[in-house]
């Protein structure tokens, strides 16, 4: 499971605006206490998002997230049935 951040997705956002905005990045980081590593780890992510796109991507990656773990559930389901099925009685 992922650590959870600090900021919402559209704190993030409002985070790279400013940036984009011509402000200094050190300075941007520093004021929001963020490294500049995660400055820019952000802006991979979402640089260039609308608030409601970044919500919307969030909201996709749980769902992703549920959809594997069931699928991981699932196989070890056959491969427990395939181990009985194919024991000895």
């Amino acid at each position: 499971m992922m650590k959870k951040s600090r900021f919402t997705e559209e704190q993030i956002i409002r985070i790279l605006e400013e940036g984009q905005s011509g402000f200094d990045i050190d300075e941007l980081c520093r004021k929001h206490g963020v490294s500049r590593g995660t400055y820019y780890s952000w802006k991979s992510k979402y640089g260039g998002l609308q608030v409601s796109e970044a919500q919307r991507l969030r909201s996709l990656e749980i769902e992703n997230s549920k959809l594997k773990r069931l699928v991981a559930e699932q196989a070890l389901d056959i491969i427990a049935l395939k181990d009985v099925l194919t024991k000895k009685w």
